[in-house]
């Protein structure tokens, strides 16, 4: 198929909205099925399957940095700390705010251990977790920096490796001073404050980049990146599926704190789905469901902030793992309306204001300047 949209790769823009739908469909379940839900039932199987294709999300994140005009080093630092802010914002939103107003359940704050109300230490606890956004803002700051030292594919190949490698040696870490603690559990932390540490994460973001780079040096050839993801794939997935086998708790683990084999099979299984999402855009004619996608992809941060923060607030009315299989599947299609509705009716509104005064502003400044 035509690529309608010069310098993007369809199949990354596919995966990537497709990805972020799928979030919504993880946090619903996490947020308010009940224990047995998500562990004993067919629809708990299923969205934790579909968990695992948060990877996917984090390679296309590679191969879009090097395919992006600018990849100057303070670009990307500023890009970076505008990503960790933003994740901060949206921590407080989907938290704190909530425990200030007063709406969260008890029984979601007597699951982190503490005992209710929420005190000021357990609010700066929520307000640091370390999300997606973390990952992505601390990711950034090093990207930058490998970038600007190196245009070398193997370099990011090489760091990717060697963080899969000595991920496990060095999780949990730390030196014993508060704040220092904090960001050693960004890079590596063993406990739940750090979801997405950047040892182990971080590798799917380099191999992205290693992709990335190689689909430039061989001219932008779409077919050629995509059949080395599936070759890459199948063979990361039998290297990590062996030492999976071999020793799950060490290799897999809890899924947000993989060990070598868990990164390897997880970066194998999403580029094999990179592929097969490249053969759907190449295979298939546009239709309105890939428009849809490519929809959110384009405003994949602004999504995920407005889901999490809907779902974290509809606690307030709902509950906290109140709900069984049947209301967890009305509550998806629920999350998944209010959010496109809020990116749509909201933002975008916004964003289009936004674009129209600033062509405004060029047009007054045009007409300003006298004709020589």
């Amino acid at each position: 198929m035509k690529n309608s949209r010069p310098n993007r790769i369809l199949a990354i823009d596919l995966a990537r909205g497709v990805s972020v739908l799928m979030v919504i469909i993880v946090h619903t379940l996490w947020i308010y099925g009940d224990i047995a839900t998500q562990s004993e039932t067919w629809l708990g199987g299923i969205v934790h399957f579909i968990g695992k294709g948060t990877p996917m999300f984090l390679i296309a994140m590679g191969v879009s940095f090097t395919l992006s005009r600018n990849q100057s080093m303070v670009l990307s630092i500023k890009r970076a700390f505008y990503i960790l802010g933003v994740g901060y914002l949206m921590n407080f939103l989907k938290f704190v705010l909530p425990v200030l107003v007063g709406t969260v359940p008890d029984n979601f704050i007597e699951a982190y251990g503490w005992t209710t109300p929420a005190t000021l230490d357990n609010m700066i606890h929520m307000l640091g977790t370390g999300d997606i956004l973390q990952l992505a803002g601390v990711s950034l700051l090093f990207m930058g920096i490998i970038n600007h030292f190196s245009k070398n594919k193997y370099v990011p190949l090489i760091i990717a490796l060697f963080i899969a490698a000595v991920t496990k040696e060095v999780h949990g870490f730390r030196l014993g001073i508060g704040g220092g603690d904090y960001i050693l559990d960004l890079m590596w932390g063993a406990e739940w404050n750090v979801y997405f540490a950047v040892f182990p994460w971080f590798s799917f973001i380099l191999t992205g980049m290693f992709f990335g780079m190689w689909y430039k040096e061989k001219r932008n050839s779409t077919k050629y990146l995509f059949n080395r993801m599936g070759i890459a794939g199948v063979i990361l997935m039998l290297i990590g599926g062996v030492l999976c086998y071999y020793n799950f708790d060490y290799h897999f683990g809890d899924y947000f704190h993989l060990g070598p084999g868990g990164t390897m099979y997880l970066a194998g299984f999403n580029l094999v789905l990179l592929w097969l999402a490249n053969l759907l855009v190449t295979r298939i004619r546009e239709n309105k469901a890939f428009t849809f996608f490519y929809y959110c992809s384009k405003r994949v941060t602004t999504i995920y902030i407005i889901q999490w923060v809907l779902i974290c607030w509809g606690m307030g009315a709902l509950g906290y793992q109140q709900f069984g299989v049947t209301g967890v599947l009305l509550l998806i299609p629920f999350y998944m309306l209010l959010t496109l509705g809020v990116q749509k009716v909201v933002l975008d509104k916004l964003s289009a204001t936004k674009k129209s005064k600033k062509q405004t502003r060029i047009a007054k400044k045009q007409i300003a300047i006298p004709k020589t």
